[in-house]
């Protein structure tokens, strides 16, 4: 069994189109520190996504991550659930990294972990035909500030922008893909690599 390390971000999306049951079907048991628990049990959060969290799944296991240095200033520039993701993927020797911010991603990389993100996950998903892959991105295409609360409405518009563009990419790259039969890009251990984590 792979050893799965998740931030925020991915559940939150994979919850919100209702493909979040996938997830075990392809790592068996997530692990993610107290910090994106909390962030995603949060009022800001939308309701749909907080009583996921209220109840979580049994294969949705929640550690405490070890506390970062103080010196660490290259950790200190992520937001806390980011952070404790890395540290506690770090801690348990993580196989893989469930990440969608870039930065976060970046860094976890150049720690030696292996990263993936949303569309790594339906990526993979797809390939073991647990969805279809274009109807999962119509649904992750459409816009959620119409059941985010306001004050993390610019959160998301931005991670949203930048989740529509990478979605248009992974199609463009998806196409050339298919025209030349070439196997899919992978990570550092062999997980399908997210076109939104992907360092040019």
């Amino acid at each position: 069994m792979r050893v799965v390390v998740a931030d925020a971000t991915p559940l939150h999306y994979l919850i919100l189109i209702a493909v979040v049951q996938v997830l075990p079907r392809l790592f068996e048991k997530i692990h993610v520190p107290i910090e994106v628990r909390e962030e995603l049990s949060c009022e800001a959060t939308p309701p749909i996504v907080r009583t996921w969290m209220e109840q979580p799944p049994q294969w949705l296991e929640v550690l405490a991550a070890p506390v970062v240095a103080s010196e660490d200033s290259s950790l200190q520039a992520l937001d806390s659930g980011e952070r404790a993701a890395i540290v506690l993927a770090e801690s348990i020797s993580a196989d893989l990294l469930l990440i969608d911010d870039r930065a976060g991603a970046i860094l976890a990389q150049q720690r030696g972990l292996a990263v993936s993100g949303t569309l790594g996950v339906l990526d993979l998903a797809s390939q073991a035909g647990l969805l279809r892959l274009q109807d999962t991105f119509v649904r992750l295409q459409k816009p959620t500030s119409d059941i985010l609360p306001r004050s993390w409405r610019c959160y998301w518009r931005k991670r949203d922008a930048a989740r529509k563009e990478t979605v248009s990419n992974f199609f463009a790259s998806e196409n050339d893909r298919s025209k030349s039969d070439a196997p899919p890009s992978h990570g550092a251990k062999g997980e399908v690599f997210d076109f939104s984590t992907r360092i040019h």
